[in-house]
């Protein structure tokens, strides 16, 4: 399983709630129009729980980075299906694409999220 990972933070003038708010029904739906044409599997978005009590796993880490509002993950079947080849994009799965990123640009803050591709490697735990 290949993933793009985006960790997001909300453009400064919404609130967290606005920014959530937009996200799972605003910016989902577009997301979920263009799945099949852009070969996605599945999409997660994980919303930050900004709760202090929580505030220990950040400071016990040492850890000073600005917290994220956010992840998204949208799932592929393999590396293949994600990539893209210059100059052989059918003009579909770009029109596709643009409409995702300017509406991205609505509520996050582009310059201060950061996008990353991951395979995923499914550890298991043993029950008890």
């Amino acid at each position: 399983m290949v993933k793009i990972m985006f960790c997001l933070r909300r453009n400064p003038a919404l609130s967290v709630e606005a920014f959530q708010d937009y996200w799972r029904n605003r910016h989902a739906p577009i997301v979920a129009k263009h799945a099949r044409r852009l070969g996605m599997l599945r999409y997660v978005q994980s919303h930050s729980l900004h709760n202090p009590a929580f505030a220990y796993l950040s400071e016990d880490r040492g850890s000073n980075v600005q917290l994220f509002d956010g992840v998204a993950e949208v799932w592929y079947k393999s590396e293949r299906s994600l990539a893209r080849t210059s100059g052989n994009v059918p003009e579909g799965i770009l029109a596709a694409s643009r409409e995702l990123l300017e509406d991205e640009q609505e509520f996050i803050d582009m310059a201060n999220s950061c996008i990353f591709v991951v395979q995923e490697h499914d550890i298991p735990l043993p029950l008890e």
